[in-house]
């Protein structure tokens, strides 16, 4: 199991991006903790509104949107009742089992996943304390629930290490043939046969980050008018340094032939990897206010998968390729579909920066039209438990805590008098 923690102020954002796959049904809210009313009775509303009421319980805290996902081997099948379970022991084991949270089951990527929603802020308007909490409190918890329950254990540091090779170093290597050619050889094994890439750019787009690339050489050039290959390293800043060595001197004869041979193997194989990537791209811009290529590369680094960017010689980004660590599997920002191109993606940054609060909308629009309080003066009276119900889940009046959208309705409602 794989636990990743996200922290942000307000709800609006991660709540919309949950509802938004409900909405397309690869999604389902599985259930709502600490909520006064079970989830199927709940409307949208008063899911924002509970975490919105608590929070608001302490207006010195900025950040208090908590969004967590729990991950899980693609071979572990666990029914809805098993994730509900598993949830609720881990939010008890980090110290949030007191805390309202909403829970979603993901049906949008390779594996089994859901989601968490909730927020720091106590009932008594304390918070709870965030730093290092998934270095401590929820590695630990998630330890224990994969011995508890038989979950295939994550891989910890030591083991990433194992895909992980040591990027060659120029500036170590003599420019001999001899130890070029061993450089070169040690990380030629690793990769050639264990990532899935399907033309030359993206196995360069894995060599490239050992320093090492695969050259033809020019269009001109006799050894590519010959389809030969040679293997070169690089030095700190991308130059071709040392001594070219041609594929066939190679005791695995890594030529363009066997490469191409590689390329029809690997098509197959990446495909049921795609998901992730996709997956991974879209919660990573989901995830900012203000999303920036930058803060997607850093975002999606933390994933195991490095972004590698193509720009002509006046720094127009032109190309994305996409390298997953964990699958092993190389992307072109196209070959994932259009919204994924580097025009797209930049457009994608562009249009969450521009109009970050037309999301919030498609919710709020819910909310005010359709999702009207019955608690206004005059209503019939309602039992002790409704009138519970209705006091944590009714729209407060927080001030600049409410986002605009939800705040600029705020003349038009009445405050509830004490006596009601």
């Amino acid at each position: 199991m794989v636990a990743v923690i996200h922290f942000s102020k307000g709800f609006n954002r991660v709540l919309n991006y949950n509802e938004q796959k409900v909405s397309e049904q690869v999604a389902v809210c599985l259930d709502a903790v600490n909520y006064p009313k079970n989830v199927a009775d709940l409307s949208l509303n008063q899911k924002l509104k509970r975490l919105q009421n608590q929070a608001a319980l302490n207006e010195r805290t900025t950040v208090n949107s908590v969004h967590i996902s729990l991950n899980f081997d693609p071979s572990e099948q666990l029914s809805d009742n098993k994730l509900n379970e598993i949830a609720g022991v881990y939010m008890e084991k980090i110290g949030f089992g007191e805390q309202p949270y909403l829970l979603y089951r993901h049906d949008d990527a390779g594996h089994p996943h859901v989601h968490i929603v909730t927020t720091n802020i106590k009932a008594d308007g304390k918070r709870i304390e965030l730093h290092n909490l998934g270095k401590n409190q929820s590695e630990k918890a998630r330890k224990e629930i994969e011995i508890t329950y038989g979950l295939l254990k994550a891989e910890d540091a030591k083991q990433r290490e194992k895909y992980e090779l040591n990027p060659v170093s120029a500036a170590k290597v003599r420019y001999g043939k001899s130890a070029t050619k061993r450089a070169i050889t040690t990380v030629l094994n690793k990769v050639l046969k264990e990532y899935k890439y399907t033309s030359l750019p993206e196995l360069n787009a894995v060599l490239k980050q050992y320093n090492i690339c695969a050259d033809r050489g020019s269009t001109n050039s006799r050894i590519y008018q010959h389809n030969g290959l040679t293997y070169r390293i690089l030095d700190e800043k991308g130059n071709k340094v040392g001594v070219p060595i041609k594929a066939s001197d190679f005791y695995n004869k890594p030529t363009l032939k066997y490469l191409e041979e590689r390329y029809k193997i690997n098509e197959p194989l990446r495909q049921p990897h795609l998901k992730r990537i996709k997956y991974l791209i879209d919660l990573s811009l989901a995830m900012y206010e203000k999303p920036t290529l930058d803060k997607i590369v850093q975002a999606l680094s933390k994933e195991g998968i490095n972004v590698i960017i193509r720009q002509n010689e006046n720094g127009v980004i032109y190309g994305l390729t996409y390298v997953d660590h964990q699958t092993k599997c190389v992307f072109n920002g196209s070959d994932l579909g259009k919204q994924y191109s580097a025009k797209a993606i930049q457009e994608r940054c562009a249009a969450n920066a521009s109009e970050n609060s037309n999301n919030n909308f498609k919710i709020t629009d819910k909310i005010n039209k359709n999702d009207q309080p019955s608690n206004v003066p005059g209503a019939t009276s309602k039992s002790l438990d409704a009138s519970i119900s209705d006091a944590l889940l009714q729209q407060e009046f927080t001030g600049d805590l409410l986002p605009f959208d939800l705040k600029r309705k705020k003349k038009k409602r009445k405050r509830l008098s004490s006596n009601q």
